[in-house]
């Protein structure tokens, strides 16, 4: 699933490397999406602002968007464990769960890094990595919903996964549209934004349609170790 390197690179910290690849991943996105033009054009919308934008301004965007708080953090268990104990466990059966597929994930970056989830599932069987995507599809309708609030062409990416796996129609549990306030008291406050669980038994419609060990990270989430 190439496409998925290519969001994963899109999604990622801005680099050098990135902009000069964004011919190529522009390439990707109007191959692969094409039955789904209106996702297609979103991705190409931000493909163009990071080709057309300086790179250190770039830079400095990715950070105060993503590195402020856990409102749309890009680390998935941000939005679900928080600091408790339980994200962990969680950590080690993510890691786990790459390495059973052979990949290494980067020593300087957490396995639940969004880029990173990607690039993983770009390389394993497209089955399970539909089935991956599936189970953390309310994240994405949150990072979704809270980015085109705050008006970010990023929320083409998370809008672009639910649409590979068809689950678009996602309700995910986010806070009514507010002011946007970047007080030191309103950075508290996206860090106590009530975490969301996500998982195939949330949905009665897909029971029993987990693949193996791609949905042990997932069971790892929503079943924490006793305290």
């Amino acid at each position: 699933m190439r496409i998925l390197k290519a969001l994963s690179a899109l999604l990622d910290y801005p680099t050098a490397d990135l902009q000069a690849a964004l011919p190529e991943i522009r390439a990707i996105i109007e191959a692969d999406l094409k039955p789904s033009p209106k996702v297609a054009g979103a991705l190409g919308n931000l493909a163009a602002e990071l080709g057309a934008s300086d790179l250190m301004a770039l830079q400095e965007r990715f950070t105060n968007l993503f590195d402020r708080g856990r409102s749309v953090a890009l680390h998935l268990y941000e939005h679900v464990h928080g600091d408790s104990r339980d994200r962990g466990p969680a950590m080690v059966a993510l890691i786990e769960l790459y390495r059973s597929h052979g990949f290494e994930p980067h020593p300087r970056e957490l396995p639940d890094y969004l880029p990173l989830l990607l690039e993983f599932l770009s390389q394993i069987d497209p089955k399970e990595a539909r089935g991956i995507l599936r189970d953390a599809a309310p994240i994405f309708a949150l990072l979704r919903d809270r980015l085109e609030k705050r008006q970010s062409a990023y929320a083409a990416v998370p809008a672009a996964l639910l649409a590979l796996v068809d689950a678009g129609a996602v309700v995910a549990p986010v806070r009514p549209p507010e002011e946007e306030d970047d007080s030191f008291e309103a950075l508290d406050r996206a860090w106590e934004e009530a975490a969301v669980t996500f998982g195939p038994e949330n949905d009665p419609t897909r029971a029993g349609n987990g693949c193996g060990k791609a949905s042990a990270w997932v069971q790892a989430m929503n079943n924490p170790s006793p305290r």
